[in-house]
């Protein structure tokens, strides 16, 4: 569980393709203060597993199932990673409930600088519009954000400064994908109404 505010933005360091997987390796060195083999961390909105860890970053698989769901499908050497560590109790809750489940891939349409933020549009896989809502939360490469403007298949998001410098979301341009988490909470209704 991750509550989506990311603490350090790292660099595929390398990926090493394998038969229905990639392992990436990825360089960081926040994240490590007290990172342990077999702890779950979300790398740009996919909750992955650490398995090899040392002093310049960390290893980890990625299954044929987050490949075929996420934007790491392109991946390459030299790409910037949103990176969280797992929630602890005394984590405080700034985000909200992140699985690092993504749903889908979105797609950057565009964006509009201002002085001090920016307003980016991103389209949305059509089936994931019915668990968005203006004002609600939306996670887009591990980063929790509110929607701030709907219009068909694109939402508009809001970044502020700090935003725009420590996630991937300050260097992505229009046509660049994003991995989509919808929230966990409408989905859950949603089960829930279908079995009445």
């Amino acid at each position: 569980m991750f509550t989506g505010i990311i603490e350090e933005l790292g660099k595929v360091a390398a990926i090493e393709k394998q038969p229905d997987a990639i392992r990436l390796t990825i360089a960081c060195k926040g994240v490590l203060s007290d990172l342990k083999r077999g702890d779950s961390i979300s790398c740009s909105g996919t909750c992955l597993t650490a398995i090899e860890i040392d002093e310049n970053g960390f290893t980890a698989d990625v299954m044929l199932e987050t490949i075929r769901r996420s934007s790491l499908d392109g991946v390459k050497v030299g790409d910037p990673i949103n990176l969280e560590r797992a929630m602890s109790a005394a984590t405080r809750f700034g985000g909200h409930i992140v699985q690092g489940h993504v749903d889908g891939v979105g797609e950057v349409v565009s964006r509009e600088k201002s002085d001090n933020w920016d307003w980016v549009k991103i389209r949305l896989p059509k089936e994931l519009m019915k668990y968005v809502v203006h004002k609600g939360s939306i996670t887009l490469d591990g980063i929790s954000l509110t929607v701030n403007d709907i219009a068909d298949d694109v939402i508009a998001v809001s970044l502020i400064p700090e935003t725009l410098k420590v996630t991937t979301l300050g260097y992505k341009n229009p046509g660049d994908k994003v991995n989509v988490e919808a929230d966990v909470l409408a989905k859950h209704v949603e089960k829930l109404m279908e079995s009445k």
